[in-house]
């Protein structure tokens, strides 16, 4: 089935990133779980082997590839089983090199894009703030223009990378009084004065580093203005569908991953003289998760091959996300169950994604939201339009 979204180049690409990831990264990631710090030397390695330039243009050192090769860069960073590594990857790629990409200058793109492609800067996206959560509107950050600069004050939440990137990309008010009409992008540097950064401490996601971020009379040259002043928040959502493809996409792919793990657990564990992948009540359970994971993973690739195509999928990308975290919730609780006392244990890989897991149906907009957005597209009819080029 597969077969009608992967070509052989694709299949190939996916053995050559499995067997970096187990050589080059799995040997350190508990060490990084441990600290909460990913090391410099393995961002510098996936930039040179491309990893961060899949679908961006060769002039700033990317591979212009399509869609599917990003998803199989998110599926596999799953299946090495830290939530941390893979968001603090995915997030630096997809949240901060996107907004680079789409609305930076040709300046921004040279002095930031082209170094992130190569793992030489490492980017984060500050959108969420302490009082704001899901409510992007609500936001209470503002960058005033002063003369030939704009002065930031105001504090996000919840960032991932946010303690030790080299540049941000934020979201803040240019004019408070227009709402979220008035909201704009800035790519700003890490050492710039009167910045700070406090690190969180998580369930799980235990690798990256999440980060509150204070910015105190913070000055942003003009020139680091992204695109048009007031049209951030267009941009903004913009770039939501993407980001809830590939939190549908890690879903499923760890879903599929921690099935596979139990199922080979299954298979030589004994209970009661017979493996435990003979007990009726056993399979019928992983019946009915395969059917889940399986249907959601076909909605997926489809989704991503209207946004390949170039179609606005915000309505497909808030479903893929509300279903498949949820299913991939449920899927590795039962996983977990089914490994009993072991399950339980961190020697084992069901207790680490359990906790990573349980992020999806929260971050990039939570499940209560979605359903709202998704309620006003199918019950209202409201229609969600890509920002105006």
């Amino acid at each position: 089935m597969n077969n009608a979204f992967f070509s052989e180049e694709h299949q190939l690409f996916r053995e050559s990133l499995r067997d970096f990831l187990q050589k080059e990264v799995v040997p350190h990631l508990d060490k990084w779980e441990e600290s909460g710090t990913i090391e410099r030397f393995i961002w510098s390695k996936m930039g040179e082997m491309g990893y961060f330039g899949l679908t961006y243009p060769e002039k700033y050192g990317g591979l212009e590839l399509d869609t599917f090769y990003t998803v199989i860069f998110l599926e596999e960073l799953q299946r090495i089983n830290s939530g941390g590594f893979a968001a603090a990857m995915w997030a630096h790629a997809y949240l901060a090199m996107t907004h680079l990409n789409a609305e930076g200058s040709e300046k921004i793109k040279e002095q930031y894009l082209a170094p992130s492609i190569t793992g030489e800067k490492i980017g984060c996206l500050c959108i969420t703030e302490p009082f704001g959560g899901s409510d992007v509107a609500g936001m209470r950050s503002t960058a005033l223009l002063e003369g030939d600069h704009y002065v930031l004050n105001g504090s996000k939440t919840f960032i991932t990378n946010g303690v030790y990137s080299d540049y941000l990309v934020v979201a803040a008010k240019t004019d408070p009084e227009k709402g979220n009409k008035g909201m704009s992008i800035f790519v700003v540097d890490r050492n710039t004065e009167g910045i700070s950064a406090t690190k969180l401490n998580k369930l799980g996601w235990r690798a990256s580093d999440t980060g509150e971020i204070a910015f105190s009379d913070v000055k942003i040259p003009v020139s680091n203005l992204m695109g048009e002043e007031n049209k951030g928040f267009q941009y903004i959502m913009q770039h939501f569908a993407l980001e809830r493809l590939i939190m549908g996409v890690n879903a499923h792919a760890r879903a599929e991953y921690a099935l596979e793990y139990t199922l080979d657990y299954m298979a030589e564990r004994k209970a009661f003289g017979k493996t435990l992948d003979r007990f009726q009540a056993l399979r019928h359970d992983v019946a009915e998760m395969s059917s889940e994971v399986e249907v959601i993973k076909t909605f997926n690739y489809n989704v991503a091959k209207s946004l390949d195509q170039g179609e606005y999928v915000v309505k497909e990308a808030s479903m893929s996300k509300l279903m498949a975290t949820k299913i991939a919730d449920e899927v590795i609780y039962k996983c977990l169950q089914m490994l009993g006392g072991y399950g339980y244990m961190e020697d084992y890989p069901l207790a680490r994604m359990f906790r990573d897991s349980r992020l999806g149906p929260i971050g990039g907009g939570t499940s209560e939201i979605l359903k709202e957005i998704i309620a006003k597209m199918v019950i209202d009819k409201k229609e969600y339009k890509p920002a105006a080029k």
